[in-house]
């Protein structure tokens, strides 16, 4: 299950920088989605019934951790959009990710192959 456009920007903040309170997070995300605090909440405990996100306590508040795997996700998202909206059927050039705020040198080659992999994956499936 991928996770929705909201819960992706949580994730992306996540990845930046983890552990954040939802005040945290919702401070960051208002802006972007314009929604109330408790929306911010509300899709938290959704993420967490997901296993998108952990929760624990410090002190009397809630921090949050991602829970999963940002380089996996985010090829999954590059593959998908790849094929359902430019209708690409071979291998996407890893050149066009060089350049991203969210991977860093050291995730790349993971990237490219779980890139590699989904592209298989779907080649097998198309047989």
């Amino acid at each position: 299950m991928q996770p929705t456009n909201p819960e992706l920007e949580i994730l992306k903040l996540l990845w930046h920088l983890e552990p954040q309170t939802a005040r945290q997070l919702h401070d960051q995300i208002e802006p972007l989605l314009g929604w109330s605090y408790s929306s911010t909440r509300k899709t938290l405990e959704r993420m967490g019934d997901k296993a998108f996100v952990s929760v624990a306590s410090q002190g009397n508040k809630k921090i949050y951790f991602a829970k999963i795997d940002k380089v996996k996700t985010l090829a999954c998202y590059a593959q998908d959009f790849a094929k359902r909206i430019f209708e690409i059927d071979g291998p996407l050039p890893i050149a066009m990710f060089a350049d991203s705020k969210l991977i860093n040198e050291h995730e790349i080659e993971d990237f490219e192959k779980l890139l590699k992999e989904l592209q298989q994956a779907q080649d097998g499936n198309e047989s």
